[in-house]
């Protein structure tokens, strides 16, 4: 259970009288009830608040669930006025407010269920709040937001003050503490959210009004239950912040997990810790030589063209040990490496055809099925681009993307923005694939230092790869994949909870 649900529970549990157990010498919530009914008279007679519109009585359809017999519902008009700000001529203007004297309190300044001064805190001139009808704050109030960011609240703090637009103060009838504390543990239950829910007028801008805040409905126990709901909440909820660090820290460790344990399994499978060696497999070096004479027969026949030598590997260049029966090669001996190109845009006859252009936005670290754009037969007749066939394996070397790769599922062409190898057919794609994923940071730090991160393809050839065996390869392939599986079905277990 997440902590927000977790804190929601315990919340329900208070407002349905079943966190705390039901003392009959407390008393009642009807008895309650009448006092602060009392207490409201007395405020009116005295002309501090205006005689209020009765609402009709509670009914038993509308109650949301069950509350112990010591308890009453209400509505919160019942218990405290719900006074509005004045929205008149005599409002002040944001240009006119300073960081000194009466505050003015906007839903900006609502922080941790109280009111914050720091520097996003307006004041007003004495002038200024003197002017003002209606919307004065008092020390104790509790100031709600019916716009915007609906449901927020916080205590006020100070002596006096005034709300912004957004906002409506509940001023409770009762100047108890114990029910100044139940009330703002009811503003955060799901019964309060539950209320807004069927009171929101549904437009863009959440918002509600204050004469349906009014109709709110409020369970009402004991005094002395209210306090012992407070403090059993307290103590609770210290348990609930704990749990949330600990909850936190999972879930940075989650997000993390699949692309730290995908690192350290590559560099396992990279270095020959993945899967045995097996001595009948043959060797790396073996392999080498039969794809050397694979490229030299494509030199002969003019299908690619002859390379300059590229210099042996030298000690300082090997990162790492392999075992004995793997080589190190360059990644220029085991495939034709080039880079892709783009078609001129001014002439609208290379575009809009059925041979799929690839840009590094299309690169996913996987199967490449789809592209967003598509060149013509005289694109690929008259420019520079090159159909790469199914198989290859693409890695963007300019800016954000560097390092993002693909395997083709079909013949495509790329911009200059990819480097594309066709594999030798004596070698794995998916092992390459998987070796350039593994080395993807080692990229990104080869195309550093100039305004745009980039990696020259020269960069990219002369690489060192370890070579193993090709059946050793689809053995290193195959136990990749299935370990990739089980981190995708842990990740989704993970989101479900």
């Amino acid at each position: 259970m997440r902590p927000q649900q977790l804190r929601n529970s315990i919340l329900q549990l208070a407002i349905e009288g079943k966190l705390v157990e039901q003392r009959p010498e407390e008393g009642t919530g009807e008895e309650l009830y009448q006092l602060i009914q009392e207490k409201k008279q007395e405020l009116i007679k005295a002309g501090k608040i205006k005689k209020q519109k009765e609402f009709s009585k509670i009914t038993k359809d509308e109650l949301p669930f069950a509350i112990p017999k010591t308890w009453r519902w209400c509505k919160l008009s019942d218990l405290c006025m719900v006074l509005n700000g004045d929205r008149g001529k005599n409002y002040p203007a944001k240009a006119t407010l300073s960081h000194s004297g009466i505050p003015f309190i906007s839903a900006l300044n609502i922080k941790n269920k109280t009111i914050s001064s720091d520097e996003n805190l307006l004041c007003m001139t004495s002038q200024q709040y003197d002017n003002l009808r209606s919307g004065k704050l008092e020390k104790g109030d509790i100031v709600f937001c019916i716009r915007g960011s609906l449901g927020k609240y916080g205590y006020y703090p100070f002596e006096k003050g005034a709300i912004a637009s957004s906002l409506v103060i509940l001023r409770a009838f009762s100047s108890c503490k114990a029910f100044i504390d139940y009330l703002m543990v009811y503003l955060e239950t799901p019964l309060l959210f539950a209320e807004i829910k069927k009171y929101d007028n549904g437009t863009a801008q959440p918002n509600l009004s204050a004469k349906n805040l009014e109709k709110f409905l409020i369970p009402l126990p004991p005094v002395e239950e209210q306090k012992r709901i407070v403090d059993k909440l307290k103590t609770i909820f210290l348990l609930v912040n704990k749990y949330k660090h600990k909850w936190e820290r999972l879930e940075e460790l989650n997000k993390l997990f699949p692309a730290s344990m995908q690192v350290s399994i590559l560099q396992e499978a990279i270095q020959g810790k993945l899967v045995e060696q097996r001595s009948n497999e043959g060797t790396g070096e073996e392999l080498y030589q039969v794809i050397k004479e694979w490229k030299k027969e494509l030199c002969k026949s003019g299908k690619l063209k002859k390379e300059k030598e590229h210099p042996p590997i030298v000690a300082d260049e090997i990162p790492f040990a392999i075992p004995k029966t793997w080589t190190w090669v360059r990644l220029a001996e085991i495939g034709d490496w080039r880079a892709g190109a783009t078609p001129p845009r001014t002439n609208p006859n290379y575009y809009g055809g059925e041979i799929p252009w690839l840009k590094t936005g299309d690169l996913t670290d996987g199967d490449i099925r789809e592209v967003s754009e598509y060149i013509t037969d005289l694109a690929l007749k008259e420019t520079s681009v090159r159909l790469n066939p199914e198989g290859s394996v693409l890695m963007a070397m300019y800016g954000a993307t560097i390092g993002k790769l693909g395997i083709l599922t079909k013949p495509m062409t790329t911009n200059q923005a990819c480097c594309a190898c066709i594999v030798s057919p004596y070698l794995f794609n998916k092992y390459l694939f998987f070796f350039l994923m593994s080395n993807r940071k080692e990229f990104i730090k080869k195309g550093e230092g100039g305004a745009q991160p980039n990696i020259s393809r020269t960069k990219i050839i002369e690489t060192c790869m370890p070579l193993p065996p090709i059946k050793e390869q689809c053995r290193i392939v195959k136990k990749l994949e299935a370990i990739s599986l089980l981190i995708n079905e842990h990740q989704k277990l993970f989101r479900k909870i």
